[in-house]
């Protein structure tokens, strides 16, 4: 019989491939209570959100995805799309009548970049995607979270008969965006109260934001925000709206 001698480097490679193993099986085995697979996607920075709900079925192996980087570059999955060509990728792809659409978009990216997918959103029919984005509290550590994400509408026109609340967020030139309620300019503060107050006299609970395209996503995300913490729908026009 041969005998052979294990060196001290061949130790030390196969510890290391011992190591990888184990953590490989550590990340990707289902946790009790928590049997979905992260879906593989496009890393972005999203913009942090307060009332945002949890969406699971975000990391379904099918879910559909539009991810929009820094510098505007778009994914549908994984895969890079050009803005024109995303409508016609959209719809090359079977999806069921429930399915949403998920858009993960970097929050320093210009909101027109945002507005293209909303865009091929609504020629193919999704009423009302889901924007992700992240929250201020850090999950426990080796717990696995779902993705959260606030829902807007993007239907070509308001509801018949409806009468929504006009939030606008202008360029200023400055740190913050102008902010304006039905015309009248107001704080950032006082948002949230003074569309509660237009709701407590009886306006509908639906609004209209109109936001300049030039300003950072993160900053559009931050009213919408605002707007769904007080239970409202929010709708974001197209230009057929």
């Amino acid at each position: 019989m041969k005998s052979f001698t294990i060196n001290t480097r061949t130790r030390s490679n196969l510890f290391a491939l011992t190591l990888i193993a184990l953590s490989a099986t550590l990340l990707f085995t289902p946790r009790a209570g928590h049997t979905q697979q992260l879906q593989q996607g496009v890393s972005v920075q999203m913009a942090v959100t307060s009332t945002a709900a949890p969406m699971p079925e975000a990391d379904n192996q099918d879910a559909r995805i539009v991810a929009v980087t820094a510098d505007g570059n778009l994914f549908f999955g994984i895969e890079p799309v050009t803005p024109a060509a995303l409508a016609d990728e959209m719809k090359s792809r079977p999806r069921r009548r429930d399915q949403k659409l998920y858009i993960k978009a970097d929050a320093r990216a210009p909101f027109a970049d945002v507005e293209r997918v909303l865009e091929a959103a609504r020629v193919v029919a999704f009423e009302a995607p889901i924007l992700l984005t992240s929250q201020p509290a850090s999950p426990a550590s080796g717990t696995v979270v779902p993705p959260n994400g606030l829902e807007v509408q993007i239907a070509p026109a308001l509801p018949a008969g409806a009468v929504a609340t006009v939030v606008q967020l202008l360029n200023s030139g400055q740190q913050r965006p102008l902010l304006r309620v039905n015309g009248d300019e107001i704080s950032w503060s006082a948002l949230e109260s003074t569309l509660r107050r237009h709701f407590q006299k009886g306006d509908e609970n639906m609004i209209l934001l109109k936001a300049d395209e030039r300003l950072p996503f993160g900053q559009v995300v931050q009213v919408i925000d605002v707007c769904r913490s007080t239970g409202a729908k929010v709708f974001l026009p197209t230009p057929e709206f």
